[in-house]
């Protein structure tokens, strides 16, 4: 299956940002976010189950939003009240991929969101 996450840019701490995660088929897994920051380790983002059912990580909860529109094949997330921190190459893939990588798509270039203080 072929991901395409967009979305990402340049905005200053405080801002907003809404990244895309485009799929061409329908997908039957829960499907997450990710980030990997320059010189550190992929983490976990944001989860969200077929039935809509949501997980985030400490640090982003009661920021970002993580939705899904099943009809365009095509998961969202609205990242609010960026900060430096949250800088990073953001990748959507399904929600065992780190823990399973057989269970991964292709991972992909990702999307860059930089946001300066």
């Amino acid at each position: 299956v072929q991901l395409q996450a967009s979305g990402g840019g340049s905005v200053q701490s405080g801002k907003s940002l809404r990244l895309d995660c485009t799929a061409f088929i329908p997908i039957g897994d829960n499907m997450a976010w990710y980030r990997q920051a320059l010189g550190k380790e992929r983490e976990f983002v944001a989860s969200i189950s077929r039935g809509g059912q949501s997980h985030y990580a400490d640090s982003v909860q009661g920021r970002f939003t993580v939705s899904m529109d099943n009809n365009k094949n095509t998961m969202y997330l609205r990242m609010s009240n960026l900060k430096p921190e949250d800088s990073a190459a953001y990748y959507c893939n399904t929600e065992e991929a780190l823990r399973d990588p057989r269970r991964a798509f292709n991972w992909g270039p990702g999307t860059q969101v930089t946001v300066s203080s």
